[in-house]
């Protein structure tokens, strides 16, 4: 009864643990986003600004409560869309102050030379039109238009004369405030948001490679480029040894024990033989291994081990193992197939906690200097593979990243997405957004690509696989490499 409960409360556990991993990784997805990033920014940076230059309002008289609504939403224009056309410091601070000066102008010409009916306010319909004209003609001719710099003209027709000075110093100052802290967010966090905030770029540089398969080569090529990208990289070949080979090299082996006779031995002569068995295979793979190893060295300049591993249970679940004891993360795997399917131990790499690519060579190529990356939203994966695809092609290569949108897509917003996936690397990445679906488009620009990363779609539901089947079953015949990206 009591094991029982023990094991009970151990799958309870194991459930908690797997609903707490997604939902971490669905924060950090979340977080990842720059829509998100945008929006957090606006609700801290705005309000503290606000309440900064209410706090120094409150502390000096010179500076007036009146320039906070146009402060207010000139500081939103700013962090909302740091990427528009009004995202500019100097266009932000010149325009508001414009604005307060020809609000100020506005009312001088006003009380000096038109007479007419004031409101409660003293203000006039002439000053007020005066006002706005004023301002359009200067931040027109000046290439300082601003939205809030009308507002500012508008309530600075509030100030009197004789406190229009210390107005115009308070627009200056405060908006200067503003803008220094946006230009030091803009530079320090959203330009580098790629490695501040995407965890997704900052690892993948311990990559084991399982040698399975004819391709076995070419994937560790790969892996050893996507490391190599990085000053900390490895790569790490793994070699799984099953146990029909370990029976093999025990009947070799036993050639050469003639002198042990297994039906009459005792227990540790039979393990003393197993024991060589095991010792006998790895030596032979890990003198393989070491060959490849040597040769990615000397190629790529990146370090390389070799390890090789006994399946123990499944064979995915020795990969993942390694990896973690390996200090791995990310494993790229060859693309391997059963009875025409993804092979089984490929999708319990899927479900692991560790990141995989598994990369299916084409024709065996060793270098891939031109990369495509079709994405349907901004994502984790989206930025991994980015990330990949640029230390793939190098400083010399060319990375595509295409969405395809179909007839009914709204290729505004699409664009939009695919600037701002692509922004925040350091690299010249071209974009493209298509009204075709995505295999045929995959099929048509392929030709002129050496590798195509798509992610794995682990978030769809068995009906959609069954209206919709992934992308990667609908692109078995291109002339280019692929590999899906998934993150653990």
């Amino acid at each position: 009864m009591r094991d029982r409960l023990r094991r009970e409360l151990d799958a309870a556990v194991t459930r908690l643990r797997r609903i707490e991993r997604r939902e971490l990784r669905e924060l950090r997805d979340w977080l990842e986003r720059t829509s998100t990033v945008v929006h957090l920014s606006v609700l801290v940076f705005v309000p503290l600004l606000i309440a900064f230059v209410t706090y120094l309002s409150n502390t000096l008289d010179a500076l007036s409560f009146l320039l906070f609504p146009p402060l207010a939403s000139g500081a939103y224009t700013l962090f909302a869309n740091p990427e528009g056309e009004y995202a500019a410091p100097g266009q932000f601070v010149g325009g508001l102050t414009a604005g307060a000066g020809c609000g100020w102008l506005g009312l001088v010409v006003s009380n000096q030379f038109v007479a007419g009916p004031r409101a409660a306010l003293g203000v006039t319909a002439v000053s007020a039109a005066l006002s706005v004209v004023l301002v359009g003609g200067v931040t027109w001719l000046l290439g300082l238009e601003e939205p809030s710099a009308y507002s500012t003209a508008l309530l600075g027709l509030l100030v009197p004369p004789a406190q229009q000075p210390a107005f115009l110093l308070s627009v200056v100052t405060a908006s200067t405030i503003v803008a220094g802290v946006f230009l030091v967010w803009r530079r320090e966090v959203y330009d580098q948001r790629a490695t501040v905030l995407y965890q997704s770029v900052r690892g993948d540089d311990h990559v084991l490679v399982p040698m399975y398969g004819d391709q076995a080569d070419a994937t560790a090529m790969l892996g050893a480029r996507i490391a190599g990208a990085h000053d900390a990289g490895k790569v790490v070949l793994l070699d799984v040894v099953d146990d029909e080979e370990i029976a093999r090299a025990e009947r070799d082996l036993l050639d050469d024990h003639e002198r042990v006779d297994l039906a009459t031995s005792v227990p540790d002569a039979e393990t003393a033989v197993w024991e060589d068995v095991e010792r006998s295979t790895v030596a032979a793979t890990v003198d393989e291994l070491e060959t490849r190893a040597h040769r990615i060295e000397t190629k790529v300049g990146v370090p390389c081990e070799v390890v090789v591993a006994v399946e123990r249970g499944s064979l995915g679940n020795t990969i993942v193992s390694t990896a973690t004891q390996a200090n791995c993360d990310l494993i790229a795997t060859p693309y391997a197939q059963r009875h025409g399917r993804l092979a089984p131990f490929v999708h319990e790499l899927f479900r692991s906690d560790v990141d995989v690519l598994v990369h299916r060579s084409s024709d065996g190529r060793t270098r891939w200097k031109r990369v495509l990356v079709p994405v349907r939203r901004a994502s984790d994966v989206a930025h991994s593979m980015i990330d990949f695809a640029i230390r793939l092609a190098g400083a010399s290569g060319h990375v595509g990243v295409c969405t395809c949108i179909g007839d009914t897509g709204n290729r505004r917003r699409a664009e939009s997405m695919l600037a701002n996936l692509a922004d925040p690397f350091d690299a010249p990445i071209e974009t493209r957004v298509s009204r075709d679906d995505i295999v045929p488009f995959l099929r048509q620009t392929t030709p002129y690509y050496d590798l195509v990363l798509i992610g794995a779609s682990q978030d769809r539901s068995a009906a959609s696989r069954l209206v919709a089947p992934p992308t990667f079953e609908g692109i078995q015949e291109l002339e280019a490499d692929v590999a899906i990206v998934d993150r653990g």
